[in-house]
């Protein structure tokens, strides 16, 4: 499982880093795309999509939607732009995320399967956008934000398993804590003040989220914020994890060896992408 995981991720970093990298924010735009795609497809699995067509169908579907989104992302090549777009995102995962995981996997199925699969892919699309807006303001922006999600995850994994005593949600994650979403909310505080550092004390092609954050918000803000971020990286990943557990698996597709499928990867990272955005328009 260890090697399989390992080669895995080497493949991925080997697609991903030039794709980030390069000139223009198009490859990166178009990978994206691709695998997103993928997520549209194992979604459609996962609410009841009996139908292999139709679950494909539901990629493509996604993937037509993003790709027609590209020449409007052209446009979008300043900080703020897009607000009203990032804001109704923001508010649809507060309000319907947080009623969601509050019906838990016993609530969720008795659910229009319709409805569930449209809202699906419409975060997936969101997400996506907010992905593709991010690499188009800067490199050093869209890391800064992807690494308030790896931030959380690696010091609420350590956290939890030396603390987590009291859980969180266990008839979603069992394997989840208060200790963790504590030690989650520590690690992306100390990751902001170690990325205003470096901002300051070295040139990157974009500021970072926290920079704009502390410039725009003040300190308080950038801690309310990174409160606020991580708090939804948590729903993210307890959402999806909700979604399975009704669904009666335990990955989302077996796409990545080692790894589960796609949006096992990117879960916790649908919410924050588009927080993010929305919170640097303020």
């Amino acid at each position: 499982m260890l090697r399989q995981r390992v080669i895995t991720a080497l493949l991925l970093m080997a697609l991903l880093l030039p794709a980030l990298f390069a000139d223009s924010s198009l490859p990166f735009a178009l990978l994206t795309l691709v695998m997103i795609s993928a997520a549209g497809w194992e979604w459609a699995r996962l609410v009841g999509v009996a139908s292999p067509g139709l679950a494909l169908g539901s990629g493509a579907l996604l993937a037509a939607l993003c790709a027609l989104s590209l020449t409007q992302l052209s446009a979008l090549t300043q900080v703020g732009q897009g607000a009203g777009l990032w804001w109704l995102a923001l508010a649809l995962w507060l309000l319907g995320g947080g009623w969601a995981l509050r019906l838990g996997p016993a609530g969720w199925s008795p659910l229009a399967p319709g409805l569930r699969w449209a809202l699906g892919l419409a975060g997936l699309w969101l997400a996506w956008l907010a992905m593709a807006q991010a690499r188009v303001i800067g490199i050093n922006f869209l890391l800064s934000v992807m690494c308030v999600v790896w931030a959380a995850d690696i010091c609420a994994y350590f956290s939890g398993r030396a603390f987590g005593k009291r859980k969180l949600a266990p008839s979603i994650s069992p394997g989840k804590s208060w200790a963790g979403v504590y030690g989650g909310v520590a690690g992306v505080l100390l990751l902001a003040l170690g990325w205003l550092w470096f901002d300051t004390h070295y040139s990157f092609d974009s500021p970072s989220l926290f920079l704009l954050l502390r410039q725009r918000l003040g300190w308080l803000g950038l801690m309310l914020s990174a409160l606020l971020l991580t708090a939804l990286s948590v729903m993210g990943d307890l959402f999806e994890s909700l979604v399975k557990r009704a669904a009666g698996v335990k990955d989302s597709s077996g796409l990545l060896p080692g790894h589960g499928g796609v949006l096992d990867r990117l879960d916790a990272l649908l919410p924050v992408l588009p927080a993010s955005l929305a919170l640097i328009s303020l």
